[in-house]
């Protein structure tokens, strides 16, 4: 039986410096020891095992549409063989974005960020449905993006 890997300890003020960055992740690291009750440099600290650790990561988050990319999609693949190979192949594609192994009619979803509706066809055409072990694909175009949070906190 597979075992399950255990989450990282957080006590209560990592969690709330995690939160504080969720809401705006360039706060200076003093103004977070203000909200959290630290030193600036006690902040920072922490922020590093946060980081080093792989709990969080402090990234951009773009519009595609701003920087040109003007198709986004889901694709839902149906697998056969081992589906962590093909997700491997999925990943390592510039376009592919996002990429989960899922149970029910999928096996894979995988989130593309494509220029146009050409690009996205090269994609499956010349990329993902050519990896070994895609058995089919089900694309579903976004049309409008409603809602995309990051600031679900650490409950």
């Amino acid at each position: 039986m597979a075992t399950r890997q255990r989450s990282p300890q957080l006590d209560d003020t990592s969690k709330a410096i995690i939160e504080q960055l969720q809401v705006d992740g360039r706060k200076s690291y003093a103004e977070i020891g203000k909200a959290v009750g630290l030193s600036e440099a006690a902040v920072r600290q922490r922020v590093q095992r946060l980081t080093d650790s792989g709990v969080m990561q402090i990234v951009a988050v773009t519009d595609p549409l701003q920087l040109g990319f003007y198709r986004q999609a889901m694709i839902g693949l149906k697998v056969s063989g081992d589906t962590r190979v093909v997700a491997e192949a999925l990943a390592a594609m510039p376009a592919v974005d996002y990429v989960v192994l899922t149970a029910g009619t999928f096996d894979i979803l995988a989130e593309v960020v494509c220029e146009d509706d050409d690009d996205l066809i090269a994609l499956l055409n010349a990329e993902i449905r050519k990896i070994e072990g895609v058995h089919t694909t089900e694309t579903f175009v976004y049309l409008k993006l409603h809602k995309q949070l990051y600031n679900w906190g650490t409950r």
